[in-house]
């Protein structure tokens, strides 16, 4: 079986409705996981990507706010979910394909803007969930599984536009890449994206705060695509569509692409 997954923050669902299906009629990725939908899952226009192919879907919802979901053109059952940290966030949701392989869908907090746990709770919270997610992946190591999704942070020099000047800023500081190559580490987690693309700058993400996202080019690599040491090596023709950062009113995160022969 070959197939494409594709992870994205799309920064509500509804709104951005239409973006989902111009993916889904463009790129036509087996697997797309869909990071900040901020809705309740009954309320995910599911009916427009079932017409598109996507005839399965496990997703998990809050109004305005997280929300993760998988919608899938390949059979899938909803192999359910964790409230890391117990923040009674909706940031996971696991589907199992038919042919075994898990699927992982996060959304990891982002943290706010003073990263010190102590003077921003946000903060704390990011730290702590990324030790809840490395501490079960100890306990039970994952197989046969590829991780997707929003992590919020970037976690290489070259993830980012400037490793000097972010270092003391939210989602590159040293304390958050510790943590998150902890977990990767924890569940042996391969980064798929770098495998396929080892060297140069690489960027999902781009502030909406630039008045010319695309020339001032200050990006950061926050969305990713792991898998497990068994079907890493199956992993190829990683890419991250760049010009979906500049289709009409576009979410400020670019998906990430992986295809994998299994």
């Amino acid at each position: 079986m070959t197939f494409t997954i594709a992870t994205w923050n799309i920064n509500s669902i509804r709104l951005r409705e239409g973006l989902v299906c111009k993916l889904m009629k463009e790129e036509r990725p087996d697997i797309l996981c869909l990071q900040e939908c901020k809705s309740p899952v009954e309320n995910i226009p599911f009916d427009s990507f079932r017409r598109l192919g996507y005839t399965h879907m496990a997703a998990r919802g809050q109004k305005g706010y997280n929300g993760v979901a998988i919608l899938s053109k390949l059979p899938m059952e909803d192999a359910g979910d964790h409230d890391w940290a117990g923040l009674g966030h909706a940031r996971h949701v696991v589907g199992r394909l038919g042919n075994g392989v898990t699927v992982h869908n996060f959304y990891v907090p982002a943290g706010g803007d003073v990263p010190d746990r102590e003077t921003n709770e946000k903060f704390g919270q990011k730290l702590d969930f990324l030790t809840e997610m490395r501490d079960a992946f100890r306990a039970a190591r994952p197989r046969k599984s590829i991780l997707v999704g929003d992590l919020n942070i970037a976690p290489r020099e070259d993830d980012v536009w400037s490793h000097k000047q972010l270092l003391k800023v939210v989602s590159h500081t040293p304390v958050e890449v510790e943590h998150l190559d902890e977990t990767q580490k924890a569940g042996e987690w391969v980064d798929v994206t770098r495998q396929d693309i080892p060297e140069g700058r690489l960027f999902s993400w781009w502030s909406y705060r630039a008045r010319d996202w695309d020339a001032a080019d200050k990006g950061r690599r926050l969305d990713h695509v792991w898998a497990t040491p068994d079907i890493a090596g199956a992993g190829h023709s990683s890419r991250i569509l760049r010009a979906a950062r500049g289709w009409d009113k576009p979410s400020d995160h670019a998906p990430v692409f992986a295809t994998f022969e299994l």
